[in-house]
């Protein structure tokens, strides 16, 4: 990351793009009647809107650049918290879900501990720190969803 500015961009396209493709994958999941698991998506995709906001809150006086998609430079290709399209299977079942969410938060964590750990930039590396601690606080949360799942219990109702 060169600046501050590239590092916010690039936090807000995490989100966004979690966003979406949760909204995508929630839609699917309605279309073909799996309830449980789309209400599950669209709870992420809630959250990871609220996050964006975040995102932009902490970018406050700064100017954003725009990034045409081919401007990013993912580790995977493609958003770290993009989650799996596989995720759209209408036969879904929660665990799987569960398991498909915790793969993009954990990939969204190692994106930001990899800022973090090579940037030499002190602005950047402070934000990096609190984008680790809030990641890490999402894996946390649904590392609980999925052993209330395998306990047979109902999930939380926090992330």
């Amino acid at each position: 990351m060169k600046s501050v500015e590239e590092f916010l961009a690039y936090a807000l396209k995490v989100e966004e793009e979690a966003m979406l493709r949760f909204g995508e994958l929630a839609d699917s999941m309605e279309t073909y009647g799996n309830a449980e698991v789309g209400k599950l998506f669209r709870r992420l995709s809630d959250y990871s809107k609220l996050h964006m906001g975040d995102a932009k809150a902490r970018s406050g006086f700064r100017e954003i650049p725009e990034m045409a998609p081919q401007d990013y430079h993912w580790p995977q290709g493609e958003s770290p918290e993009r989650a799996a399209i596989w995720g759209a299977d209408p036969f879904l079942a929660r665990d799987e879900a569960l398991t498909i969410a915790l793969a993009a938060e954990k990939a969204g964590l190692d994106f930001y501990a990899h800022v973090l750990e090579t940037t030499d930039d002190p602005e950047i590396k402070a934000l990096a720190k609190e984008f680790v601690a809030e990641e890490t606080g999402h894996v946390r949360e649904l590392e609980k969803w999925i052993a209330a799942a395998a306990a047979g219990k109902p999930m939380p109702t926090t992330v």
